[in-house]
């Protein structure tokens, strides 16, 4: 029983560890409320442009917060 527990605590260590980690921060270099693919593209390198603009939403041309965080949420940028 006693290793049992000590096996289960280091699982739950191992898996704390894993879902710690946070995924890259888009900055919004121009300061103007949206996310470019360009700004998009400094944190995740495998964006591409098709699924920057499947994430936009609105079609403004650039993802609000709103979208940026679904995209993220859905691995849209994950290469």
């Amino acid at each position: 029983m006693k290793k049992f527990a000590i096996a289960l605590a280091a699982s739950a260590v191992a898996a704390t560890a894993v879902f710690a980690q946070e995924a890259p921060v888009v900055a919004d270099a121009d300061a103007n409320g949206t996310f470019s693919l360009a700004e998009v593209q400094v944190a995740y390198a495998a964006a591409t442009e098709e699924a920057f603009k499947a994430a936009d939403v609105d079609a403004s041309g650039e993802l609000s917060a709103e979208e940026l965080a679904a995209a993220v949420a859905a691995n849209a940028f994950a290469g």
